[in-house]
């Protein structure tokens, strides 16, 4: 077991800010995707808070964030309409949940080791463009959009950058002047003599930026000039605005379970929130700075209880949120304990203050936003990929390109089918093997890799590590290999930095002439 997991809460001074942090981040976009599925808004928020709280709870993820996806819009949207009832539909996510918990328990979560790491950076790189491009209409005060669908074709019908051109040239002066106030104290707040001090490490940038927001939103009420209008600040209904609390559910429409349309829709939400979860899981660990591995059947199973808890009590579909998940990493959270209390949050928040949450603007927001996107798609991260050769950037740029022209779904499956290419063409020059040798318990285990080792190799070989005794030597022998696919390298990366707490001391050979770039990589002798 993970270390940092064995007192989950001894990491609370950096959780809790962190949690925060995602809070924030994730209110608006319970309600956009909810608005995008034409769905009830309060489903949004439920499915956030089941994300947070249940799915945060059963899974083995330390930094991953679960909740309502934008992906899952478009296929909410016309299963409602197909269906006839969001009653009906929610009888299809219960069943989409039992669909993913039997996955898991099937162990088909090792389809996520089976994306290579150029597609999963160029998501990330990807879905920062386009966090980052987004948050123009925000920051300038052109909120025409909802905040965290990401489809270059907007909700309006204009694509994303004739509506980033019609926000610079219909600008409001409140949203501008909150927006840049919000990024002078961001940038402030990453400073070392800010850093330094104590109440740093509670008092977040993100949590500043809100209350300032707030504040002036408060202030500018006064001033005519620059009093911001409804569709400038969050929007949630309060308890009073549907009645009273048993209003906010809806409940499912169980006589539908004989209709087989219902089974249908579930198939479809259960692979798709599948993929897109396992694709988040495989993007989230890449980011842990502990190179922590996330158990995907675990995911699986965790992600099928939440749908189901979700449909009982009438949320969206849940799956595991990159957005979300990367927040909570550039915020500092160091465990689950992030996710989970992101969830109360938004349980109490909506339940107990919804009157101030309705006062933060959208342009602190997007402040917030525009760091995280720069930091998914910051320059060296292209430069590292682009040093890896033409096999590694191609499918990456394209990627990203992919991405930021269409959506996050249509991305990820070309730049898949692009590495799919170029791995298929690789070993079909030349074949590859891998084997054990000397496996005897007490004796040095040595892996002997192929000539060419391939992301098509890398389940295999994280299960071998995985199944290998405590307290041995282990001997990495790459003398026979001339190309090693970097998604094996960094699997091997990973191996060796948790080595020690298994007690396993390795030595590798036959790597110095391909890896002289590699510091991560070490001999012991």
């Amino acid at each position: 077991m993970d270390k940092s997991n064995k007192n989950l809460f001894s990491n609370l001074k950096n959780d809790l800010p962190a949690s925060l942090v995602v809070f924030l981040v994730a209110l608006p976009l319970c309600l956009a995707i909810a608005a995008a599925s034409d769905a009830p808004l309060f489903s949004g928020l439920i499915a956030g808070v089941i994300g947070g709280i249940v799915v945060g709870a059963i899974s083995g993820s330390a930094l991953g964030v679960s909740g309502p996806a934008a992906g899952l819009a478009s296929i909410v949207a016309g299963a409602i309409t197909e269906l006839g009832s969001f009653e009906i539909f929610l009888v299809a996510v219960i069943v989409s949940g039992g669909i993913q918990i039997l996955l898991g328990i099937a162990k088909a979560g090792v389809i996520g080791y089976y994306f290579p790491s150029s597609v999963i950076k160029g998501m990330l790189a990807g879905i920062g463009i386009t966090i980052f491009l987004k948050q123009f209409q925000h920051g300038l005060g052109y909120d025409k959009n909802p905040e965290g669908l990401t489809d270059f074709i907007q909700a309006d019908g204009n694509n994303m950058f004739y509506d980033i051109y019609l926000a610079f040239a219909n600008p409001t002066v409140g949203p501008v002047i909150i927006c840049a106030v919000s990024i002078v104290i961001l940038w402030v707040w990453q400073k070392e003599f800010i850093q330094k001090k104590r109440f740093s490490n509670i008092v977040q940038g993100p949590l500043v930026v809100v209350v300032t927001g707030i504040l002036l939103n408060v202030i500018f009420k006064s001033i005519p000039a620059l009093a911001m209008t409804q569709d400038h600040i969050v929007s949630i209904p309060s308890i009073k605005s549907v009645g009273g609390f048993a209003n906010l559910f809806t409940f499912p429409d169980f006589t539908a379970l004989t209709n087989p349309q219902v089974y249908v829709i579930a198939g479809t939400i259960a692979i798709v929130g599948s993929l897109e979860t396992l694709l988040s899981v495989e993007a989230t660990d890449k980011m842990d700075p502990q190179k922590r591995v996330t158990p995907t059947n675990r995911e699986l199973i965790a992600q099928g209880a939440g749908n189901v808890a979700s449909g009982l009590i009438g949320g969206l579909p849940i799956t595991q949120v990159i957005i979300r998940s990367s927040t909570n990493i550039m915020s500092g959270g160091k465990t689950k304990v992030a996710a989970i209390l992101h969830g109360v949050f938004l349980l109490v928040c909506v339940l107990a203050i919804p009157n101030v949450l309705n006062l933060i603007p959208m342009a602190s927001l997007a402040a917030i936003l525009f760091f995280v996107g720069y930091k998914l798609t910051r320059p060296e991260i292209y430069k590292q990929m682009f040093n890896q050769g033409i096999g590694q950037f191609v499918p990456f740029i394209i990627t990203i390109i992919a991405i930021v022209f269409s959506n996050l779904l249509v991305g990820i499956g070309i730049g898949l089918a692009i590495a799919f290419i170029h791995i298929l063409w690789e070993n079909f020059k030349t074949p590859y093997f891998t084997e054990l040798e000397g496996a005897d318990k007490g004796k040095p285990v040595t892996m002997v890799l192929s000539e060419q080792v391939t992301f098509l190799n890398k389940a295999s070989i994280i299960h071998t590590l995985d199944e290998l005794p405590d307290g041995i030597l282990f001997i990495i022998d790459a003398n026979k290999t001339k190309m090693m696919h970097p998604d094996v390298l960094e699997v091997f990366e990973d191996f060796i930095y948790n080595a020690k707490t298994r007690d396993i001391r390795v030595e590798t050979t036959g790597f110095e002439s391909w890896t002289e770039d590699s510091n991560n990589l070490t001999t012991e002798k």
